[in-house]
């Protein structure tokens, strides 16, 4: 248990900014998986992908993610949907 007052304070502020945490990066993976089953659908929406892309940058800005990560998070997701575009348009 913390025994200074300003240790007490880090236990609430440090709480406080991990539910925040998680809350965005809830909402970061749930468009991600969004936007995957919008790609591996055949039927690919710009704007699905669009927001999950906006909600990694959002992150980034709000320094919950790592600018490296969200980037790598994007590039895996555009890879997918430039494999999907070419396997459509084989088929």
């Amino acid at each position: 248990m913390a025994n200074t007052k300003s240790a007490r304070k880090r236990i609430r502020t440090n709480t406080r900014k991990h539910l925040r945490n998680n809350m965005y990066r809830s909402r970061a993976k749930t468009t991600i998986k969004k936007a995957e089953v919008s790609i591996f659908s055949g039927e690919p929406d710009d704007a699905i992908l669009r927001e999950a892309i906006r909600t990694l940058d959002k992150a980034v800005n709000k320094g919950i993610l790592h600018r490296n990560n969200a980037a790598r998070r994007k590039s895996r997701l555009i890879k997918k949907l430039k494999l999907a575009q070419a396997e459509a348009a084989a088929a």
